[in-house]
């Protein structure tokens, strides 16, 4: 089995091109839903996460308060690097069990993991190869307020904790650009699957 990651900035277009990827055969993996996993009640990292962090980042619901917590650690690079030794270890773990399900099942197939910080981490070291999203900054900052209902100023704030773009695109197999139409990411994308598909055979 072809083990992919597939990473970019905020608001970069991963999940559309992850999802097209789907379409075309490959499982998808995505790392954030796998964070909210780890981090609901009961999940791996719920527990230390609150002793790290205090109680009141828990919701009334006794979830945590996802936009409390990154008030908390996107301004404070220290508070972000512990969460992330929290939570990043229990989200790799449970990648690398899914992607050995998968596996067993589908021995020629090809597993797309999607997460935002493969690079920053080293993570992306544990994949076959590496497909980067990319666009303008301006188009981040543009689909992240349209999506999230973020101010600018947060996002920018966030930005600055990611590894700019251009500099990541040293690192990846694979680049499709998402600033132009969709039609023109799909073919990219299809371009992409097709080259991987090949690694396979």
């Amino acid at each position: 089995m072809l083990k992919v990651g597939l990473t970019g900035g905020l608001a970069s277009g991963k999940s559309f091109v992850g999802e097209a990827l789907a379409s075309y055969g490959c499982v998808l993996i995505r790392a954030d839903e796998l964070g909210h996993e780890v981090l609901a009640p009961g999940g791996a990292a719920f527990d230390p996460v609150i002793r790290e962090f205090g109680p009141e980042i828990v919701g009334g619901d006794g979830r945590i308060d996802r936009r409390r917590l990154a008030a908390r650690v996107f301004s404070d690079s220290q508070a972000l690097e512990r969460l992330n030794a929290l939570v990043h270890p229990a989200v790799i773990r449970r990648e690398e069990q899914l992607m050995s399900e998968y596996a067993v099942r589908d021995p020629h197939g090809i597993a797309v993991v999607e997460a935002a910080i493969l690079i920053e981490t080293g993570s992306y070291k544990r994949f076959d190869r590496l497909i980067l999203v990319t666009c303008t900054e301006e188009q981040q900052v543009a689909r992240a307020m349209h999506r999230d209902h973020l101010q600018e100023a947060e996002i920018r704030a966030r930005l600055s904790r990611q590894m700019p773009l251009a500099e990541k695109q040293k690192f990846a197999d694979f680049v499709i650009d998402t600033s132009g139409a969709k039609e023109e990411t799909l073919r990219q994308t299809r371009v992409v699957y097709e080259a991987l598909r090949r690694i396979q055979i």
